[in-house]
């Protein structure tokens, strides 16, 4: 009879305990939502500013700064791909598919760090740079923010990755970590798409 009350204690200890973690992962998930909403704001400075400046301006842009479309829309491509690749890897830690998590993970961090090295070859083959005129200006800048959320973004994946070496780390029922990166690396696609049809789609319409 002892044994059964100290059984039937020990689980609703363990389901208040459950609960309460459950808890905590909501409000991390919340907190990362909430910065994630200020850091888009500081993006809409950017397009506001930029889209100013078109408005302006008579020649947008200046004809020694002309923005080339097949490489970035390469990229596009690419970057939107991976978030489906990484909502993969979340579906599959909540199945308990740690390996399957950890290939969809490693896939969506070789996507991003493919889309950061055609951003740097785009820099390193426009013929002109950050203080050329206002559009270069405005052009370095919005990119190369959101290049380095990216960059952010790849370290996150990584982290997760790494974790989950630890066994018992990641599971159907412990999966906030990976949720985290996956909303992190969607906030960083859906800013890129307003992006790039800002400064590169909207440019090349005189």
């Amino acid at each position: 009879m002892q044994g059964a009350i100290d059984s039937t204690t020990a689980a609703a200890a363990n389901g208040h305990a459950v609960e309460a973690h459950e808890e905590h992962q909501d409000l991390r998930v919340l907190g990362l939502i909430t910065f994630l909403a200020s850091e888009f704001l500081m993006f809409a400075g950017f397009f506001a500013v930029f889209l100013v400046f078109r408005g302006s301006n008579a020649e947008w842009p200046p004809k020694e700064t002309e923005v080339e479309l097949l490489l970035p829309a390469v990229n596009t491509l690419i970057l939107v791909s991976s978030s489906w690749v990484i909502n993969l890897g979340t579906k599959a830690i909540k199945k308990n598919d740690l390996a399957g998590m950890r290939k969809w993970f490693g896939i969506t961090v070789a996507m991003g760090a493919v889309f950061l090295v055609g951003q740097v070859y785009e820099y390193m083959n426009l013929g002109y740079g950050l203080r050329t005129n206002l559009f270069s200006n405005c052009f370095y800048l919005t990119t190369g923010f959101h290049g380095a959320h990216v960059f952010i973004g790849l370290v996150l994946i990584l982290g997760v990755l790494w974790r989950s070496r630890r066994a018992d780390h990641y599971s159907s029922l412990a999966h906030t970590g990976p949720e985290m990166a996956e909303i992190y690396w969607h906030f960083v696609d859906v800013v890129w798409i307003v992006l790039f049809s800002l400064i590169y789609l909207l440019t090349l319409i005189k």
